[in-house]
């Protein structure tokens, strides 16, 4: 999609179920370029769709007049990478990128820091915010937030006064007249703020990082009354903005072995818990920022509740028109008559369209990845099995075209986090991979997240341990089914993923044909440090859960670490990483690559340039899956 997006009427997308005959695979730039769509939002008066699309290596904000389809504004913006587009008002589009570096006034390793830009449709300017502030930082503490001040969208940002060891403080731009000024100041523990919609400022959050005391405290004249105080180690409670009624504050808090949404009155008064099922997040009304329903991924089903009938009326109408594909929101006008969705298609992929609930109309904007044909998309369907302690597994099986799923080479493909989870419908990476012949398997591991807390509370100590047996039963369930070929296997991972890929060969061999990792974790022992200097509270999550360490000295950060154990390596491995990750440090794929060498063990080590954790260059993205596809190829042949 080169310079424009597309946009052509439609009511309903059809799916192509019928046999396809035998094709030649699409180049792996079809799969490994940036999505051509990356961001999709409604103007408030729902006049307007910005669209950040790719052209390449470049990413470009568009904005079309949807009545007539003219295209009103285009800006390039290179290879920077947006975080969000949010519209405020009907003249300002407000960019969040971000960066990978050491900004100025920051001291430490190289990090991910956010910056934010108003772009003037009406001057076709752009302007970045927060230059104008006085002894603090121009990266941002938070995402903006956009406000209505006497009827005028105005923005609001969290950012850090006071340079390195700053405060936390809230700032209000005026953007017709390019200046920032603080309204709030923050205080030594305050880690977040929340606003109403007129943006005058309702509570804060405070956090003790010596005594782990959560507290929250709202307005109360010219100072602030204290709510309630929760000591949290390791699960800090968050203030997620408004609650049903507009005025209630909505908080998340972790008690009881389970995750809990309350209602807080301005009075203080604590509701029961919210009936909001695991994996859901809570959906604001884009007006008054009150909460109207809640929606997310529970299972395999893509689900939305809302409160008022009629919404749901709507939702539920609009899912029919998508019947057999995967809906999900993006955004939406003011009123809620024009709807932004993303709809997944089994057989064409990941689609966007507008719907305008007035005319009942429909209107699509253009395929993430629009250069695959439905031929070019293979098959993916959930698993279920047993692991070998009798613990019910689940994840997707994705089959190559034209097989007929007996007997297939088999790439296991775990996802990172290691509490994240894979998703049902169109994944790029196993798409590629099963273009070229290859069965792909995505395990939902116990301690993955979105199937409950006594499943996440199962990884807990389990990281190396029965988080990787849980891959192999995977495969062991495929080979006894037939699908699989137990010879013909090999295992693919990015980060916690990565580190699965290493330590399929090392803590649990045999399993594995060949082996390969993009920004792996290898060696525990300098990673737990690492990451206990990089953030403190995130380290206790992962050192006194997942990995099951008392301290960064513990011998168990040895005993699963791949690297102190590459004598057990008996099949190649590919080894990648990006010179930029500030998640996993490129170190511990190089301590991998000398360990495997002084070990006499095959091994090879690609390193991107100017590479991130997530792969937001196309150019490397691209790079990172034909070294990856061209190392299976070469050593688990799919013919």
């Amino acid at each position: 999609m080169p310079g424009v997006f597309r946009i052509a009427s439609a009511f309903t997308l059809a799916a192509i179920f019928s046999p396809l005959a035998a094709h030649a695979a699409a180049p792996l730039e079809a799969y490994g370029k940036l999505p051509a769509i990356e961001q999709v939002q409604i103007s408030p008066d729902g006049a307007d769709v910005a669209v950040v699309v790719t052209n390449g290596e470049d990413r470009e904000l568009m904005v079309q007049h949807l009545a007539d389809r003219k295209l009103t504004n285009r800006l390039t913006v290179g290879a920077a990478k947006i975080r969000l587009i949010q519209w405020a008002g009907p003249e300002h589009i407000v960019i969040t990128t971000s960066r990978t570096g050491v900004q100025g006034g920051l001291e430490g390793p190289r990090r991910e820091y956010f910056l934010a830009f108003d772009f003037n449709l009406s001057t076709h300017k752009i302007r970045q915010l927060l230059t104008d502030v006085r002894n603090g930082l121009t990266s941002l503490a938070g995402m903006p937030m956009v406000r209505k001040v006497d009827g005028k969208p105005t923005v609001f940002v969290d950012g850090i006064y006071g340079n390195e060891g700053g405060e936390l403080s809230v700032y209000r731009i005026d953007l017709d007249r390019d200046t920032s000024s603080m309204i709030q100041e923050g205080f030594p523990q305050t880690d977040a703020w929340l606003l109403d919609p007129n943006g005058a400022i309702v509570a804060q959050t405070t956090y003790d990082d010596r005594d782990h005391d959560w507290t929250l405290k709202v307005k109360a004249g010219a100072g602030w009354r204290q709510v309630k105080t929760i000591h949290a180690e390791l699960e800090t409670p968050a203030l997620l903005g408004f609650g049903r009624d507009g005025h209630s504050l909505l908080v998340r808090e972790f008690s009881d072995n389970a995750y809990h949404y309350h209602e807080v009155s301005p009075a203080g008064d604590w509701s029961e818990p919210l009936p909001i099922p695991e994996g859901a997040a809570p959906i604001a009304d884009p007006e008054t920022h009150r909460m109207i329903g809640v929606g997310g991924l529970a299972g395999d089903d893509e689900r939305y509740v809302f409160f008022d009938p009629a919404d749901q009326k709507v939702w539920d109408s609009l899912r029919a028109t998508f019947k057999g594909q995967r809906v999900s929101l993006e955004s939406w006008s003011t009123d809620r008559k024009k709807i932004a969705v993303k709809v997944d298609s089994p057989s064409e992929g990941p689609d966007y369209a507008i719907v305008d609930l007035t005319t009942r109309q429909a209107t699509w904007l253009g395929g993430a990845y629009d250069t695959l044909k439905p031929e070019d998309i293979s098959p993916v369907k959930p698993v279920r099995f047993k692991a070998r302690d009798g613990m019910e597994l689940t994840g997707y099986l994705t089959l190559p075209q034209g097989k007929d799923g007996r007997n297939l080479p088999l790439v296991m493909f775990p996802h990172g986090g290691p509490a994240a989870r894979d998703e049902p419908g169109f994944d790029w990476w196993a798409q590629a991979m099963a273009s070229r012949g290859y069965a792909v398997l995505q395990v939902e591991f116990r301690g993955s997240e979105g199937y409950g807390y006594d499943f996440l509370k199962a990884g807990f100590g389990q990281w190396g341990r029965k988080m990787q047996t849980d891959l192999s039963d995977g495969v062991r369930y495929l080979v006894a089914q037939g699908v699989a070929d137990p010879k013909r296997v090999c295992i693919v991972g990015a980060s916690y993923g990565g580190y699965a890929a290493m330590a399929g060969p090392t803590l649990d061999p045999g399993v594995y044909r060949c082996a390969v990792a993009y920004a792996g974790i290898s060696d525990m022992r300098s990673f737990v440090p690492w990451v206990r200097e990089q953030s403190g509270k995130e380290s206790r999550h992962y050192v006194l859960r997942f990995i099951g360490a008392k301290d960064t000295s513990d011998p168990v950060l040895s005993e699963i670490s791949p690297a102190a154990h590459v004598d057990k390596v008996n099949v190649p491995m590919l080894l990648i990483h990006g010179k930029d990750d500030t998640t996993v440090p490129i170190a511990q794929s190089r301590i991998m690559a000398d360990a495997l060498r002084s070990a006499g063990k095959p091994v090879e080590f690609v390193v991107l340039d100017s590479t991130d954790h997530w792969l937001t260059r196309g150019e490397t993205r691209l790079a990172m899956l034909k070294a990856v596809v061209a190392f299976l190829e070469k050593n688990n042949p799919p013919n």
